[in-house]
Formats: structure tokens, sequence, C-alpha cells
């Protein structure tokens, strides 16, 4: 049960700070505090189930407000900054090199030695291979297939035939 749970904020703050947030999930868990607090509901299981989360998500969600307070509850801590593995010099570089008609790469194994070669940098093949397909539209090229018996005499004649 939630009776050992005090919650400082009053409704109305808790319903201006409901009005303010953007998010989804900041207002779920805005919205979980001022259900508890009007106490509409008797079990915090139906409390989860109303907001469409999981009980032992508005269980950590109250956690986090006993301990922290409302700050650090509307506070989203999930993703980051990610970086990536290719950098804006070896992406310029991938570009010419994937560019080059002279001297292209001769398939994905070929681009990940490449890249280990010339840059120093081991890069997985998956990790390149989407990469590559993403940001320059690469693709794996196959001859077309031919028939053993195909005659070449009787093609060259058929092509010249007006």
């Amino acid at each position: 049960m939630t009776s050992d749970l005090v919650i400082t904020e009053s409704l109305e703050a808790l319903q201006k700070e409901l009005k303010a947030a953007k998010n989804f999930k900041v207002r779920q868990r805005i919205q979980s505090l001022l259900l508890l607090k009007k106490g509409k509901f008797k079990r915090q299981a139906d409390l989860a189930e109303f907001l469409g989360v999981g009980h032992s998500t508005l269980k950590t969600w109250i956690k986090r407000y006993r301990e922290d307070g409302l700050e650090a509850l509307t506070t989203l801590r999930s993703g980051g900054h990610y970086k990536g593995v290719v950098s804006a010099q070896l992406h310029k570089a991938l570009e010419e090199k994937v560019n080059d008609s002279h001297n292209p790469l001769l398939g994905y194994w070929h681009a990940v030695e490449w890249v280990e070669e010339h840059h120093g940098q081991k890069i997985n093949y998956q990790t390149l291979r989407a990469y590559l397909i993403r940001h320059f539209k690469t693709k794996k090229k196959h001859p077309r297939k031919s028939h053993y018996k195909k005659d070449q005499q009787a093609l060259e004649v058929f092509k010249k035939t007006p």
C-alpha cells in the first residue's frame, strides 16, 4: 500500500506541473502522484493498470519520489548522446572510397579491411555494412546468372539483327 508515502506538493502544484509537462512519460509520473494524493485507487496495482504501466514500474516511480523528490521523478535518465563509431573524418574517407570508380571497395569485408589498414580503426562487419547502406545506399552487387549452355556466337548474331 501507499499509506507510508507522503506527497509534499499540493494538488494545485501537481496539476500545474502536469499541464507544463510536455513529455508523455513525465506526464504519466506526475499523474500517478496526483491520483495517489487524491486517493482514487486503493491498490497500487489498480493505479498501474489505469496508467497503462507495470506494477513494478509504478513501485520504482514511488521509490524514486520517496528518496529524491519530484525533480528526480520528472527527470528522464534514458538515452544520451551516442557518438557513434564512425567519425566525421572516416565518414568523408568512406564517401570518397565508395564513389571512387577507379579503385572502389570490392565488398563489405574489403571495406572492413580498408578501414583497419588505412585508418587503424577496427569496426565490426555488421556495423560498417549497416553504416554504408544507411549513409551511402550501398548494396551487394551480384552478376546475373547465365546459363552454362548459352552460345555466345548465337547471342552476337541475335544482337546484330535489326
